[in-house]
């Protein structure tokens, strides 16, 4: 019997503590970092696609962003924020839900995605995961999206992964984004192995 991909991120994160995954950030700085330089109003309603335990939230909420959702497909990683959060998490919109299965019931300013991108392997996978964001993003809205950089690895919690080059992405997205910012970096996952990530920051150029 195979295993679904809900059961996949459901063992990795009641088998694993947010600090052992390979992703793990103490300080998702670049993001933040991406996100202040949209200069959206603090009210704007921003999503973390596949935010699963990530503390982008905490930072978000600590710097008065008041219209948050994170969207993840496992509802242990939603719980272990929860409790990290405490009192906080209701003032957050959660999600449980395969991005490729997520029917947005608003438009967001802000789409942030460092987690799920890039396990996107095949044509189909990535035109639907860009047409719900593109469903999702008000006109003029900003795409935050990280992924592996060209020097990244072709496996990630033992599934394949797409990796990128800025001028990969670009063919991508051009017809319908600006491209704003882009930095590699070098992260150092727990073990003390660097994985590249490449940090992307882009524009609707006009209404869908």
């Amino acid at each position: 019997m195979s295993v679904s991909g809900k059961d996949h991120w459901e063992h990795v994160y009641t088998t694993k503590g947010p600090t052992e995954v390979s992703w793990y950030q103490p300080v998702p700085a670049k993001s933040m970092s991406m996100i202040r330089e949209t200069k959206v109003p603090l009210e704007a309603p921003i999503i973390d696609i596949g935010g699963g335990t990530s503390t982008l939230v905490d930072l978000l909420l600590n710097s008065d962003y008041s219209d948050i959702t994170v969207l993840d497909i496992s509802s242990a990683a939603l719980d272990e924020s929860h409790k990290r959060i405490g009192d906080r998490a209701s003032e957050v919109h959660w999600i449980e839900s395969d991005i490729l299965e997520f029917e947005p019931l608003r438009r967001y300013y802000v789409w942030h995605d460092r987690a799920t991108f890039h396990f996107q392997v095949n044509a189909a996978a990535i035109e639907k995961y860009l047409d719900i964001m593109r469903t999702a993003l008000v006109p003029k809205g900003f795409f935050a999206l990280c992924t592996y950089g060209p020097q990244g690895p072709d496996r990630c919690s033992n599934l394949p992964v797409q990796s990128y080059s800025v001028e990969e992405l670009t063919f991508m997205l051009e017809s319908g984004f600006e491209l704003l910012t882009y930095e590699l970096e070098d992260h150092k996952t727990p073990t003390g192995a660097l994985q590249q990530f490449l940090y992307t920051l882009w524009r609707a150029k006009d209404s869908w």
